[in-house]
């Protein structure tokens, strides 16, 4: 007898096949038939008519390091019919390191919550090898599964020690043992390294300000963990330096080359508002560097528009110049207003602010809007605007406003893909991954939980890709180009599995909501709502864990998900 039989669905296999109409039995959390009429008998039988039936979503860019340890279940993700998530990106992971280290590398760059990291903390870490952290990671109470890079900056600190890691090269020996260590890591499992050349990743704690360990990093040691990767044909996830060429030269050289090639997945594509025309770039480029230099490189895109919500003056859009670091620095409003205090400090601010050197936020104040404000009279309206009805120059504006209201202040800004035409090519492009969502991460600031399900409602509404292309593109081609045994739906495939309403994805791109996280002890947190009626199940190991919205008590108190290890 099966476990659970869901009849008459449209079933998707996650290759790109066209999908056909049928029954799918699940035994032992395994799929043991799919065929237009299965007559077995089943303890379960779903009426699945009129739905579709999908492999689980892959989330190919996550940040849930931390968050698995205190809420493993990740129902942010699982709700809207995730059931993979890659862990361990832009060189942060926790595989390797002390506790209070690895919480003062995570938590600017990603703009934790302090209530996670204080959770966390108190957690001791029984883990001293990546090995080991990845037997950890499979006694958890997992929801999801779980693949997890090994991040250059927790090895280069753990190895060197944090202050050597942020001011000098390591000395030979250091190098030899970073190579062993990751390598082991890769042998044990891990399924690639990243690596991180981002300058507004910076330091809290001790070494506050600082660019975090993996930045300090010369070509040579790059060079080392990408060849690791080349020679077991795992993935090397970089995060490049915008406004240095020589690191895009860097990565064009490891990612180059003939004989085996390296599995390298860039971030990111983006249609940048400062920038019109640099999304042009990414097709030709790619053209040259798989084609012509035969390389494998992947970048990533967002499937929705890159919008942030800042608090006053705390807000990662502020990294990229000095003063909006050193505001981002402060531990409490009395010091971001003694340093308003200073007139020099107010003048370079806008000095700064004005300059069109490297920008890579559009610092545009007509298309920053306020949210909230002690004046309620701001909402609703941008910087501009407001300005103009009070007669004042928009940046003068702008600093009396962060002065006065500090973080009372919420104000939002699109800074990317807010242009239908050049995210749909970029989503459509066969080396584009339409995966970067940042899950778990700048909680105040972002929630993209929901990237494949917007990926989908834009291929229904626009045609630009068919269903079944629709779905490949964020199952079984990130799976296979990961080397991940899930995102397909076949006989023997772990039963990781959505129920989709196709009718509910004819809708807009749903936007991101404020709620009060019970993870985060009620502290407010950036997500997706607006699925229940497109979700209609989600099943992890054979088991419903969602139902048309509801997420059940399950997830996150038993394992169901595993940890993938390249197959």
């Amino acid at each position: 007898m099966l476990d659970l039989l869901i009849q008459n669905g449209l079933i998707f296999d996650g290759l790109g096949s066209a999908p056909i109409r049928g029954d799918v039995g699940i035994q032992n959390g395994r799929i043991v038939g799919i065929a237009p009429n299965l007559s077995t008998p089943a303890s379960e039988v779903i009426d699945a008519a009129g739905l579709w039936v999908t492999p689980g979503f892959i989330d190919i860019h996550t940040h849930y390091d931390l968050e698995l340890e205190i809420a493993p279940g990740l129902s942010e993700s699982v709700r809207h019919g995730v059931t993979s998530v890659v862990i361990g990106n832009c060189s942060l992971s926790v595989a390797v390191g002390e506790a209070q280290m690895l919480a003062d590398i995570f938590q600017r760059v990603e703009t934790l919550s302090h209530r996670l990291i204080c959770k966390w903390l108190k957690k001791s870490i029984s883990w001293q090898t990546p090995a080991e952290y990845l037997q950890h990671l499979q006694q958890l109470p997992l929801g999801p599964n779980v693949a997890p890079l090994l991040g250059h900056s927790a090895l280069r600190a753990h190895v060197m020690g944090l202050e050597r890691s942020l001011t000098v090269q390591p000395s030979k020996f250091e190098l030899k043992l970073m190579q062993r260590i990751a390598a082991d890591a890769l042998d044990a499992g891990f399924v690639g390294i990243s690596i991180d050349m981002f300058p507004w990743h910076r330091m809290s704690g001790e070494w506050q300000g600082y660019t975090i360990p993996s930045q300090h990093a010369k070509f040579q040691e790059y060079a080392m963990l990408a060849k690791l990767c080349k020679q077991r044909d795992r993935v090397f996830q970089v995060t490049p330096n915008l406004q240095k060429l020589a690191s895009f030269v860097e990565i064009l050289r490891m990612g180059s080359g003939f004989g085996k090639r390296l599995r390298l997945t860039v971030l990111s594509a983006l249609d940048a508002v400062h920038n019109r025309q640099l999304w042009r770039i990414f097709s030709p480029l790619l053209f040259i560097w798989n084609r012509l230099l035969n390389g494998n490189v992947r970048f990533q895109t967002l499937t929705e528009p890159f919008t942030i919500y800042s608090d006053g003056p705390v807000t990662p859009l502020f990294e990229e110049f000095t003063t909006g670091a050193q505001l981002n620095g402060c531990k409490s409003r009395q010091e971001r207003e003694k340093l308003w205090q200073s007139e020099s400090f107010c003048r370079q601010f806008r000095q700064e602010w004005l300059s069109k050197w490297r920008n890579s936020f559009h610092r545009r104040l007509d298309l920053m809007e306020v949210v909230r404000c002690p004046d309620a009279s701001w909402q609703g309206l941008s910087f501009a605007e407001i300005a103009r009805q009070k007669q004042q120059q928009p940046v003068d504006l702008l600093i009396q406003a962060l002065q006065e209201y500090d973080t009372d202040l919420r104000w939002v800004a699109t800074g990317a893909n807010d242009r239908l035409k050049p995210r749909l090519a970029m989503m459509q492009h066969p080396h584009i991954f339409p995966g970067f969502t940042d899950a778990g991460a700048h909680v105040r600031n972002l929630g993209y939980y929901d990237g494949a399900l917007s990926l989908l409602k834009q291929a229904v509404i626009t045609n630009f890709l068919s269903p079944e292309a629709a779905i490949y593109r964020v199952t079984g081609e990130p799976a296979t180009w990961f080397r991940l045994d899930t995102g397909v739906l076949k006989v023997g495939a772990k039963a990781d599995m959505v129920l989709l309403n196709p009718n509910a994805l004819n809708q807009p791109i749903s936007p991101q909501v404020e709620i009060l996280d019970p993870v985060l002890d009620g502290e407010p947190r950036m997500v997706k709502r607006g699925s229940d009626e497109i979700v209609q199940g989600v099943y992890i190991n054979g088991v419903r864990v969602v139902s048309e919205g509801k997420v059940s008590d399950r997830l996150g108190r038993e394992r169901l998900g595993n940890v993938l290890s390249p197959c």
